[in-house]
């Protein structure tokens, strides 16, 4: 069953080279499908006749033909592979099929396979031998092989010989793949017994159903010869160059025997004589030289192997092998044949339009059958090899018939052997014309740079587009096209001049606002209709450092103290807290480091560069001060670089009332808060507006303030206002806060009194309300709640029934 193999090899836009193969048996009947190439190609029937499809087959024999109307191959005569191929493998077709308007060639390889149609047959009607009754066992006789035209399984497979009373029979592979075979004396010969008696030589093919040859052996008993011949050599090699004169002189082979007289005399014959061996060469009986006798072509046959027999009068002998290689020459110009050509061409076919076919053949070998071909310089074609034995012809650039309406183009084609030998084929083109010329731009798409913060009616860019045409058709405007760049008109970015296609900012572009935006602009010549063509240019903003950083966390109030809590047993290296920071920069301007430029103990603290973290740098000490205040530069890595600042208070305690104590005194000494004027004069305004318009909300006020005083000094719940700071998780960026809660419990004496509050990552922090403690202090004075009034501490100032206060909640960001 024969079989089909498709593929496709793309070549350019408008020459496409598939390539199909079948595979089909011998002998096949005229007329016989070989397959349905239209199908196998994906080929319309149509497209077969507008195309013209024929087949080329590059020689005068042609085995299969094409049914345009259904689109099959066909054998249009039987094929014997014997006669095509011989023994070579695998044999097969190359056809091409050539299509035109557009021109297209497609690759057909018919691969013929071997059926066994050709039995095993012997050159000799019958094998006689001459054998001393002397000979010695293992004695052996070298048979003339056997021929099968057919190949593979279907050929020569082995030998069988009967009677097998004294002879056996054994066979050598060669590296040639080429088997012989040797009969072997195991039984002693008795020529009073028997001088004279005959045997049956068999060859066998492995085809199915099997088939065979045979030949007569007839074995003549001598008297004893003692010595069968030997040659020098087992293998003989020579070479000789293809041309040479009949009667050169390849080798000699030569064999002695060691017996006297008449059984010592060699004869030498070339045992195995096929057609190709016959006609060629001829071996001296008595020296054994080899000679040339016939016209040696490598084109056709480039090995030969002789074998070679020596035979003593005796009956005995010896063989040998001579291999002969042929030399090539070159001796062959390249044929040049033009499958197809287009007479004209538009001078608006795209650059890669085949216009004609050529296939070159060169039967010479290696350097002499490699083949180039070229065409004259300063003309806008180029010629292609997409195979192997195959050229195209095709346009380079883009043709114009005012510059040009005829070219006749030379084709020389030369082999690279030496000397070198060509030929030539020539072509003539006409251009048709199309006046359809449209401007073209210097590149596919345009990319500009431009600085942010630039002053508006900068000049970014240039465009650039050329006409091939002349005057009026030449003449290129630039218009942009109507688009929007985040909902807004694109001429509200930029302008391009008409002119000369110069492209400028409209206004003055924010790189944190926009990176970059695109736009086409359309160049129009002046003819008439005019041509255009469009080209998609992109503006990039370039960043500059325009933005100081930002301090997200902590975050600097103004009522209230923020305190980082660390407490006295902190080990080398407690993270305090962590500053935060970003910068709306991009690159390199958003680099961000940290340094500590002042703080209270600098041998306590230290910030990481990279990463804001405050730490301690020592073991916190007794001595150490429960306010610390810190102050962290926080600097990009632009040019010139932009800082901010962050103050971080820190407070060095073990227990709630210290921290509480030292922090009321430190808010009420602090005076950093620029806006605390202003907002005391706005307290103090609407405090006397709502006097002056209603007395009686003022004394129900204060009636119920001092109500709500007297529940304060009875209760064991005193509120203590808190607003917390903004937090950013340590090593995670981003502002989503965590909620903590902390309990404090305190007894009316103050040094019981204990704080138990939720950590992260080993941070507190505590807030004091500045109008808390200023209520707190002045509240106790009144009242005269205080137990020892000498005593200036905060915590003391605390009533007595302090110990009953719980749940004071404050939040962790």
């Amino acid at each position: 069953m024969w079989h089909t193999v498709l593929f496709f090899v793309v070549l350019s836009s408008h020459s496409v080279l598939g390539q199909v193969s079948y595979s089909i048996p011998e002998e096949m009947a005229k007329g016989s499908t070989v397959g349905n190439i239209a199908q196998d190609l994906g080929l319309d029937l149509k497209r077969l006749k507008s195309g013209k499809a024929r087949i080329f087959s590059g020689d005068s024999t042609e085995y299969i033909e094409l049914n345009k109307e259904k689109g099959m191959l066909l054998i249009k005569e039987k094929i014997d592979r014997e006669a095509l191929c011989a023994k070579t493998t695998p044999c097969a077709l190359h056809l091409q099929m050539i299509l035109e308007n557009p021109m297209e060639m497609y690759t057909v390889t018919v691969e013929i396979t071997d059926v066994n149609d050709n039995a095993p047959f012997f050159q000799t009607d019958e094998i006689s031998f001459e054998i001393s009754e002397s000979a010695v066992t293992g004695s052996r006789f070298m048979l003339d092989g056997a021929v099968d035209a057919d190949v593979g399984t279907n050929g020569l497979q082995s030998y069988s010989l009967k009677p097998t009373d004294h002879f056996v029979l054994e066979f050598q592979n060669h590296a040639n793949g080429v088997k012989s075979v040797e009969m072997v004396l195991q039984k002693p010969l008795d020529r009073e017994n028997k001088e004279r008696f005959t045997l049956m030589l068999t060859a066998i093919d492995g085809g199915e159903p099997v088939l065979s040859g045979t030949v007569q052996i007839h074995i003549t008993v001598l008297d004893a010869n003692d010595n069968a011949p030997v040659f020098t050599q087992k293998v003989y090699k020579a070479v000789i160059i293809e041309n040479s004169p009949k009667g050169s002189k390849l080798t000699t082979v030569s064999a002695s025997d060691a017996d006297e007289g008449a059984n010592g005399k060699v004869t030498y014959y070339i045992s195995k004589v096929d057609d190709d061996i016959k006609d060629f060469f001829t071996i001296n009986k008595e020296n054994g030289e080899i000679s040339l006798i016939g016209q040696i072509d490598y084109e056709k046959t480039s090995h030969y192997q002789l074998d070679i027999k020596a035979r003593d009068q005796g009956g005995l002998s010896d063989s040998c092998k001579v291999i002969i290689d042929v030399l090539d020459i070159n001796d062959n110009k390249p044929t040049i044949t033009i499958m197809s050509m287009s007479s004209s061409i538009s001078e608006k076919s795209p650059s890669g339009t085949v216009v004609a076919m050529l296939k070159v053949n060169d039967p010479d070998s290696s350097a002499n059958g490699r083949v180039q071909c070229s065409i004259s310089e300063h003309i806008p074609f180029v010629i292609t090899s997409p195979s192997n034995n195959f050229f195209s012809l095709r346009t380079e650039q883009e043709l114009d018939r005012e510059r040009e309406s005829e070219y006749n183009i030379t084709v020389l084609c030369s082999d690279e052997g030496v000397p070198s030998l060509s030929s030539s084929a020539s072509l003539r083109l006409l251009i048709s014309d199309v006046n359809d010329n449209a401007p073209v731009f210097e590149r596919r798409s345009y990319e500009a740079f431009v600085l942010e913060n630039n002053t508006p009616g900068l000049s970014v860019f240039t465009v650039k587009a050329s006409d091939a045409d002349s005057n009026q058709n030449a003449r290129v405007s630039y218009i942009l096209d109507d688009s929007a760049v985040n909902g807004v008109p694109v001429s509200s970015y930029v302008s391009v001049s008409a002119d000369n296609g110069v492209i400028s900012a409209v206004r003055s572009f924010d790189y944190e606002q926009l990176k970059d935006f695109h736009f086409r602009v359309k160049a129009q010549d002046g003819g008439s209709p005019p041509l255009s063509s469009n080209v998609t240019v992109r503006i990039k903003i370039q960043d500059q450092n325009d933005n100081a950083p930002q301090v997200l966390y902590p975050v600097q109030t103004g009522g209230s103290v923020v305190a980082e809590i660390v407490p006295r047993s902190a080990d080398v290296g407690y993270l305090v807290t962590k500053v935060v920071a970003v910068d709306v920069d991009s690159g390199q301007n958003a680099w961000l480091s940290y340094k500590l430029q002042k703080a209270t103990d600098r041998a306590l603290f230290e910030v990481g560069p990279q990463n804001g973290e405050i730490r301690t740098v020592r073991q916190v000490t007794d001595k150490d001060a429960v306010k610390q205040k810190l102050t962290v530069v926080v600097e990009d890595n632009g040019q010139p670089s932009r800082s901010a600042v962050v103050n971080i208070n820190v407070a060095v305690a073990d227990s709630f009332p210290e921290v509480v104590s030292e922090f009321s005194d430190f808010t009420l000494s602090k005076e950093y808060n620029d806006n605390l004027t202003f907002y005391l004069v706005l307290a103090l305004a609407a405090v006397s507006f709502l006097f002056i318009t209603t007395v009686v909300v003022i004394i129900s006020v204060k009636i119920y303030r001092w109500r709500q005083s007297r529940i304060f000094y009875q209760s064991s719940l005193p509120v203590i206002p808190y607003y917390p700071p903004g937090y950013a998780d340590t090593g995670v960026t981003g502002t989503l806060p965590h909620m903590y809660n902390y309990d404090v419990c305190m007894t009316t004496n103050s040094r019981k009194s204990d704080c138990k509050y939720s950590t992260l990552g080993g941070q507190s922090v505590l807030v004091v309300d500045q109008s808390f403690s200023e209520t707190l202090q002045r509240a106790m004075k009144e009242k005269n709640l205080v137990d020892d009034p000498d005593s200036p501490d905060l915590v003391r100032a605390w009533p007595h029934n302090f110990a009953d206060l719980r749940n004071v909640s404050t939040r962790w960001t």
